[in-house]
């Protein structure tokens, strides 16, 4: 059994927070060079230029790539293997948090409440979802999620007859209502099954995937290939001037379901693709 002091995650989930808001990883950087060359309008190209300048210049000298540091989401896979000692768990999670966004002059983005609407002023709370896995490492990664795009998701419970053809309907529907708002090129990360939420969950999840990462399932695969053609035909295009390059992927996950429902959800990440992760 290996313990572990929850001090030691502090600094770097610190670390993860000013990282990720600062550093977008060179899997995406190369995603919106990809999509440069084959975009065909003339202010998809300006803007994917734009974009891919900003991420440079924002990680060279460690600025921020969005004035929307987000919400920081925080994903830790835990060893069966490992023991805590020390202060709680979520507790250091949001001292990370707290002093990721202090020290790394990061936005403050989080009010306490959501209808007195004060703000918090270090960024907590946060979203945090532990899991358990074989072994005794920790895997942590910081994905904040700006509000351009989380608040462009959407759930539905289509019945189970819908299939294919209904998700694919569902998704586009969100896609054209979504419009520019979630700052394409975005990725699209879809859930299906489960329950509501864990529908919505696998949704954000599916976004950790790398671009170009496809289902290992082969209907899955199949399903988010079809869907990232559909969604670059819509014409919405680089920050919704127009354009081909609307998404850069498209990454399915998929559960068991009760045999009366088919849930799906639909969480966008946004062009500034946002997240870091280390092993401890």
């Amino acid at each position: 059994m290996r313990v572990i002091n929850t001090e030691e995650i502090v600094p770097i989930i610190e670390k993860l927070a000013i990282q990720a808001c600062c550093c977008l990883s060179d899997n995406v950087i190369d995603a919106f060079k990809k999509a440069l060359e084959t975009e065909e309008s003339p202010i998809g190209k300006d803007s994917l230029e734009i974009i891919i300048e900003n991420s440079e210049f924002a990680r060279d000298n460690m600025m921020p790539c969005c004035h929307d540091t987000g919400m920081a989401v925080v994903v830790m896979e835990i060893g069966q293997e490992v023991s805590w000692k020390g202060k709680p768990l979520y507790d250091q999670v949001e001292e990370g948090i707290r002093r990721g966004y202090e020290n790394g002059y990061l936005r403050k983005s989080v009010v306490a409440d959501p209808l007195e609407r004060v703000n918090t002023n270090d960024n907590t709370p946060v979203v945090f979802h532990p899991s358990i896995v074989p072994g005794d490492k920790v895997k942590i990664t910081v994905m904040p999620k700006g509000g351009g795009s989380e608040n462009m998701g959407a759930f539905k419970v289509l019945l189970p007859g819908a299939g294919e053809e209904g998700i694919k309907e569902f998704v586009l529907e969100t896609v054209a209502r979504a419009g520019g708002n979630p700052c394409p090129p975005y990725i699209v990360g879809i859930g299906v099954g489960g329950t509501m939420d864990q529908c919505a969950w696998m949704a954000k999840k599916a976004l950790l995937r790398d671009i170009g990462e496809r289902n290992p399932n082969p209907r899955y695969a199949k399903l988010e290939e079809d869907l990232l053609e559909a969604i670059n035909n819509t014409g919405i295009g680089p920050i919704g001037y127009g354009g081909r390059s609307t998404a850069l992927d498209v990454h399915v996950d998929y559960y068991g379901v009760h045999i009366t429902a088919l849930p799906v959800a639909i969480n966008f990440h946004c062009n500034a693709a946002r997240q870091a992760t280390a092993v401890l």
